[in-house]
C-alpha cells in the first residue's frame, strides 16, 4: 500500500478500516526515507504475540494488560518534557525511542491491543487524544499519554479542561471512537504545526501535501501549501496551489494577501527565464 492511496482511500471514506500503524508508517517514511515500514510492523506483531496469551478475563482486566505490557514493562510514556518535537509524531520514532504524543501512542496501542486480540479505536477529545477498548456494548476508556490511567467521563471532562482551559460534556458521542481518516488527519496537522513552530518550511510543506491529499476538498491546504512552498524558496512548486487557492475562494479574506505571494512566486520563477 502506498500512501497516496491510502490517502485517496480516506478521503474517499473516513471511515475506512484500513490498518492504522501501517499508514502511520508510511506517513514516517515521508520523513525517514531509509526506514522499513514493514521492520516496525514486525516490532508491533512481536509485541502482540507477547501479550495475547495474557488476554484473559473480563474486559478491564485485559485492558490493564495491554498497559501494564506497554507503559510499565515496555517503558512507553508520553514526552512531557519535549510535547512538539515532530519524532513525538512518528510512529517509527516512537517505537525506537519509547516516547510521543497521546495520538502516536493510542496508535500504538490499538495496534498492538488488536493485534493480540483486544479491540481498541482511537478517541479524540478537545486537546488530547485517547483509547478505548471496546467489546459488545461494554467500553474502557485509558490515557496511553499518561501510563494507561482509566478514564471515566468525569476524568475525561477533568482532562479537556486541565489542557483547553474550557468546558467540556463527554457525552456519550464525544466519546465515539474517532473514525480512522480522521485520525491520521490529526497526526499529520500535528506534524504541520510543530514544523511551522521551528519554521521548517520544506517538512511544513511535506506534511501539507499530504493534508491535500486527504481532504482535497479543501483549499486552505493548497493555499498553505503554496505559502509554504514560497516561503522554502520553491516557487515553481508553488504557483498552482495558490491559483487553485484564489480561484475557489475569490472573495477571500486572505486572498489579497495570498495573492502577494503568488506575485512573489511568479517574479521569482520569471528570473530564471
Amino acid at each position: 500500500m502506498k500512501l497516496s492511496s491510502a490517502l485517496a482511500t480516506f478521503a474517499a471514506d473516513p471511515h475506512a478500516q484500513l490498518d492504522l500503524a501501517r499508514v502511520a508508517l508510511l506517513i514516517a517514511h515521508d520523513a525517514y526515507g531509509q526506514m522499513n515500514p514493514r521492520t516496525y510492523l514486525r516490532i508491533i506483531d512481536r509485541l502482540a504475540d507477547q501479550l495475547r496469551p495474557r488476554m484473559t478475563g473480563s474486559l478491564a482486566a485485559r485492558t490493564a494488560e495491554l498497559s501494564t505490557f506497554l507503559f510499565e514493562e515496555c517503558g512507553f510514556a508520553g514526552n512531557t518534557e519535549h510535547y512538539y518535537d515532530p519524532r513525538n509524531s512518528y510512529l517509527n520514532k516512537v517505537i525506537d525511542r519509547q516516547v510521543g504524543l497521546p495520538i502516536a501512542l493510542s496508535v500504538l496501542s490499538a495496534a498492538v491491543g488488536t493485534r493480540a486480540g483486544l479491540n481498541v479505536v482511537g478517541v479524540g477529545l478537545p486537546g488530547h487524544f485517547i483509547a478505548k477498548a471496546v467489546e459488545g456494548t461494554e467500553a474502557v476508556l485509558f490515557d496511553p499519554f499518561n501510563g494507561g490511567q482509566f478514564l471515566d467521563p468525569d476524568a475525561c471532562e477533568a482532562l479537556v479542561g486541565g489542557v483547553t482551559g474550557r468546558p467540556f460534556e463527554a457525552t456519550p458521542e464525544a466519546l465515539e471512537a474517532t473514525a480512522p481518516g480522521l485520525i491520521v488527519a490529526r497526526m499529520l496537522q500535528n506534524l504541520k504545526t510543530a514544523y511551522l513552530a521551528d519554521r521548517s518550511y520544506s517538512r511544513a510543506a511535506r506534511v501539507t501535501y499530504r493534508l491535500a491529499q486527504l481532504v482535497p476538498n479543501d483549499p486552505s491546504q493548497r493555499r498553505d501549501l503554496g505559502v509554504l512552498l514560497v516561503q522554502a524558496e520553491r516557487p515553481g512548486l508553488a504557483i498552482d496551489h495558490l491559483r487553485h487557492y484564489l480561484n475557489a475562494e475569490p472573495n477571500a479574506e486572505d486572498a489579497r494577501d495570498v495573492q502577494k505571494f503568488l506575485s512573489k512566486a511568479l517574479t521569482e520563477v520569471s528570473r530564471w527565464n
